[in-house]
């Protein structure tokens, strides 16, 4: 028996609780996990405290991560004793995640962890950064370089922006990070942020449909009036990578900063990422990712809080990355 958490749901209202629950009742899959640690994303706030749009399959054990140790494999490519982790790829969505002691799951998703780090520190990376490697390795490929111009990371306290904050100004670029936070500016300092940038000011709506140029790039994990912002005050080929929509879902733009200044709007999904790609993300987060940054950014919280966490990252409560100690 292993302890998770799991949702459920009956008569179209869904219930979140701890139970105890048999290896045997584990769906099926190629290789079974002894789970060490998980993390906490805006996904599984929603997941957590039963709100739509990221379950679609019941029951199922929340969590989007997992970093732990392989106990069985019927796989040739895994074997007992092996470190893993596991991001996205449908956990907590149709597959079982990881806020659960054991997990089983087919090799295919899995991925080996880097020698450099700890399981603690995958999760402290997890979906949220992993998504700001894909974010900033989107940017290179579209010539955004250090010495084309200041960088704006919205979110910028979350994991998403802690994290790509830290990539970039290690990576030698001039970063700015907005935030409705001014309380947190000098620990957005302390991870290479060059200036502050006030939430409000991207957001402010204008009259007209492009504004001065400012930005060479931007990862924006806000969405609605950022965005768009944003997106009309990038310079002459600049693009922004957009990866969340934590400010709304809704893009009011027009097409003038596309066909006069051949901007880009780059769209980032973490989930659904081919192996190969996957495997070069997580090279590039063991060499470009400082690990003490990292470290100053985790929150390690026992996975029977992780409800309150939850309700704390929907909030906007969070700074940085919420680790969730499972085994």
């Amino acid at each position: 028996m292993f302890k998770a958490l799991l949702a459920s749901q009956e008569d179209g209202k869904t219930n979140i609780s701890f139970r105890e629950i048999d290896l045997s009742a584990l769906p099926p899959g190629e290789v079974l996990i002894r789970v060490l640690y998980s993390s906490l994303n805006y996904k599984d706030g929603l997941a957590v405290t039963g709100k739509p749009g990221v379950i679609r399959k019941y029951p199922m054990v929340p969590g989007v991560d997992l970093a732990g140790v392989v106990e069985e494999s019927s796989s040739p490519f895994w074997k007992a004793g092996d470190s893993v982790i596991v991001t996205g790829s449908g956990l907590s969505e149709t597959i079982w995640g990881g806020y659960a002691e054991f997990a089983r799951i087919d090799a295919r998703h899995l991925v080996r962890l880097p020698e450099s780090m700890t399981p603690r520190q995958a999760m402290g990376i997890g979906t949220a950064g992993f998504t700001a490697m894909q974010c900033v390795i989107a940017l290179e490929r579209h010539g955004v370089t250090p010495s084309s111009g200041d960088i704006v990371v919205t979110g910028a306290a979350g994991g998403v922006g802690s994290v790509a904050i830290a990539i970039l100004a290690k990576l030698g670029y001039r970063v700015f990070a907005s935030t409705g936070r001014a309380e947190l500016a000098p620990y957005l300092r302390s991870l290479g942020a060059s200036e502050i940038v006030a939430r409000n000011t991207l957001a402010a709506p204008s009259k007209r449909p492009m504004d001065s140029e400012r930005w060479a790039g931007a990862v924006d994990t806000v969405g609605g009036e950022t965005l768009a912002g944003i997106i009309r005050t990038l310079k002459i080929g600049a693009s922004v990578a957009a990866c969340g929509l934590a400010g709304g879902a809704t893009l009011n733009t027009t097409v003038y900063p596309f066909i006069l200044r051949g901007v880009n709007l780059l769209g980032i999904n973490s989930v659904t990422v081919p192996r190969e790609e996957r495997l070069e993300i997580w090279r590039r987060l063991a060499r470009d990712l400082p690990l003490s940054l990292l470290d100053s950014m985790i929150e390690e919280v026992p996975l029977d809080r992780v409800i309150e966490a939850g309700e704390k990252i929907l909030a906007g409560a969070v700074r940085g990355r919420t680790v969730i100690r499972v085994g």
